[in-house]
């Protein structure tokens, strides 16, 4: 079963990104992220949910 929530590192290394740079994308809002008993989770959704921004942009330029 595919985990819903995903860890920092996971998240980067889904993305082939750096965790600093995953908490920029989260920083800046680009990144949708939940703290859950302190702990910083990355739903899968958002992680589509990324990927198909970058893609649009791609397609539109």
């Amino acid at each position: 079963m595919t985990p819903l929530m995903l860890t920092v590192p996971e998240a980067a290394r889904a993305l082939a990104i750096s965790r600093s740079k995953l908490y920029e994308l989260i920083k800046s809002g680009a990144l949708r992220s939940v703290r859950i008993e302190g702990s910083r989770r990355i739903p899968r959704k958002a992680l589509d949910d990324y990927i198909d921004h970058l893609l649009s942009l791609e397609e539109a330029a």
